[in-house]
């Protein structure tokens, strides 16, 4: 339990970062663009090349607009002025942190979605999402290369007594040579998102193919699945209870994939990844099941301490990340003492970010080419 608790302090303390910096708003370039997540032919909301975002809302009854970023609208809110014609406007105090930020936006007390954005499941309902561009999104961007495919599977659960559904990313090699089995990452979304994050918000198989491409990694499989998490409310994960994701994951979900895939199905060629809440998971679970996963990855989802790992002779790799502006010298701490101890170890961290999805975009892009060496 005492591990269980230190796991959700440090979770806590990542979800609290800021992506909003306060600055003058007379420094604002008017140089801005419309998002790469708008809705077809809607104009806002706008991105300027400094990160600043310009909303504008059509509540022409309305008495208060305010728009709320970041995850549960907890990043702070951009209060909106009401124009001549009835719209609502304004702009983010600050530039925001490169990458993908959810967003909704408050009318008289209603919470509701921008009519111009696109619509990505996160804090537990399909919330707005806005992309500002980052410098190096080219690991990330959609390129002329081949494509893996993914694919939703369904599943059946004798444990929740249902029908579940997961994502597949089979690398472009799949279908083209019918004897070759491949290696599999199971990588788990954060709290309030679902099996959807990872190649909506998290760009998992762009990334992949493009590593592909450049020759930077083995192909292997990736799947994706709902962690059960989202009937715990935010700040109440001392209550999660882990088994009954463990039942689904390891007793239905992964005989059921190395049944219906082509994939080697050994603790040797699997992997356990997943950020924020997903990472919790993935560190119980692996400590709980070290006969099924050899490979663990935590993205802003905790830390490892060498006296947990029973056997180190079964673990490959820990890989360990974060946002520097979430808490680095853990990580890195960590890190250190897992390598001392014998382990292979990597920690990992995306500079400028927070507790957001280029953080995690970035951290795959690192834990891709060490993985199923």
């Amino acid at each position: 339990m005492k591990t269980h608790l230190t796991i959700l302090a440090f979770l806590l303390l990542l979800a609290g970062s800021p992506c909003v910096a306060q600055t003058s708003q007379s420094a604002i370039k008017e140089d801005f663009k419309s998002s790469s997540l708008n809705q077809p032919g809607k104009k806002y909301p706008m991105v300027n090349s400094q990160g600043y975002a310009r909303f504008r809302i059509e509540a022409p009854d309305a008495q208060s607009v305010v728009v709320s970023l970041g995850l549960g609208g907890t990043k702070g809110g951009t209060p909106l002025t009401k124009a001549k014609d009835g719209s609502w406007m304004g702009t983010t105090a600050g530039p925001m942190d490169e990458g993908f930020h959810y967003y909704h936006v408050t009318i008289d007390g209603g919470v509701f979605n921008d009519p111009g954005a696109c619509n990505f499941y996160g804090s537990t309902r399909w919330e707005s999402g806005i992309e500002i561009p980052a410098h190096d999104q080219d690991f990330y961007a959609l390129k002329d290369v081949p494509h893996g495919n993914v694919q939703q599977i369904l599943f059946p659960s004798k444990s929740t007594n249902s029908v579940r559904r997961a994502f597949v990313y089979t690398p472009p090699t799949y279908d083209k040579d019918v004897n070759q089995r491949y290696p599999v990452l199971y990588l788990q979304h954060g709290w309030g998102e679902n099996e959807t994050a990872w190649f909506n918000q998290g760009h998992a198989n762009l990334i992949m193919d493009n590593l592909i491409a450049e020759g930077k990694i083995k192909p292997f499989i990736i799947v994706t699945t709902y962690g059960m998490t989202n009937e715990i409310r935010f700040g109440g994960l001392r209550n999660f209870d882990i088994k009954p994701f463990q039942t689904v994951l390891t007793e239905e979900l992964i005989p059921y994939v190395d049944k219906h895939f082509r994939t080697k199905a050994d603790q040797a060629h699997r992997a356990m990844a997943g950020l924020s809440m997903g990472g919790m998971e993935t560190h119980m679970i692996t400590l709980n099941k070290p006969e099924v996963f050899s490979y663990y990855a935590l993205l802003s989802g905790g830390l490892y301490k060498p006296e947990e790992i029973k056997d180190k002779s079964k673990v490959k790799l820990i890989f360990i990340s974060c946002g520097s502006k979430e808490r680095p010298d853990a990580v890195k701490n960590a890190v250190t003492a897992l390598k001392e101890a014998g382990f292979n170890a990597v920690s990992y961290v995306s500079e400028g970010t927070a507790h957001e999805f280029l953080t995690w975009r970035r951290s795959l892009h690192e834990l891709a080419p060490l993985l199923f060496k």
